[in-house]
């Protein structure tokens, strides 16, 4: 795998292809019978809703191809998703590092893209998935208590990055790319989680900070974090 070349323009995610043709269907036979079966007032109000429910999913399995746009991504940590940052504390990780870590945690709300890049550049060298509940993704227990995957990547440097999906309220389903072993890149998507859910970045402390609370994410673009000591 390497880095891509040039930006192509946005598709459709394959994780979405059942999905968006069943919906379409069932919206379809769903205006049919109100076509036939209630009055003319009735069929276009319930048409445009179905419009803007197949809208907002067609948004939310979008599949964007981006290219980060520097050359030097030497502790360079980008945003892995779009949405909109919803903690940044230093926290005590007991699943992988057992030590005490910067957490930095974005949300995706359902009229987000659910599509994850790989937050930095390195190696895969830890995957693994949990089951658990469906809390809603921003309480601060969703990280530890919510069905969730992680994906640990050693930089060039040697430093140790965890990446972990988390399924929300909504989510079902947690798809992870990532392979044991392989190289990876910020321009590559690391996995795809279902309705509202959020990913969790943990760094090494003394990591300099580049986003703020409340503020707005894209996947593979912000900049979120950059490692000390490279």
């Amino acid at each position: 795998m390497g880095r891509l070349k040039k930006l192509k323009k946005i598709r459709l995610h394959h994780e979405g292809t059942h999905t968006l043709i069943y919906s379409f269907c069932g919206l379809a036979v769903l205006n049919t019978l109100i076509y036939f079966l209630f009055p003319q007032n009735v069929f276009i109000a319930v048409c445009l809703v179905c419009i803007i429910i197949y809208l907002l999913l067609v948004n939310f399995f979008q599949c964007p191809i981006r290219r980060f746009n520097e050359d030097d991504t030497t502790g360079i940590i980008v945003a892995p998703a779009d949405g909109h940052i919803v903690v940044i504390e230093e926290v005590d990780e007991y699943e992988y590092f057992h030590d005490r870590r910067l957490m930095i945690s974005i949300f995706m709300s359902i009229t987000n893209v659910h599509a994850n890049w790989f937050p930095c550049d390195g190696v895969v060298t830890k995957v693994s998935h949990q089951n658990g509940r469906f809390k809603a993704a921003w309480l601060p227990k969703a990280s530890t208590e919510n069905e969730r995957s992680m994906v640990v990547i050693k930089t060039p440097e040697g430093i140790e990055v965890m990446a972990r999906q988390i399924a929300g309220a909504m989510a079902r389903r947690i798809v992870t790319y990532a392979k044991e072993g392989e190289e990876c890149f910020i321009d590559e998507h690391m996995g795809f989680i279902k309705l509202g859910s959020r990913v969790d970045v943990y760094l090494p402390l003394g990591t300099e900070v580049n986003v703020t609370m409340g503020q707005r994410t894209t996947g593979n673009q912000t900049i979120i974090a950059k490692l000390k000591n490279v």
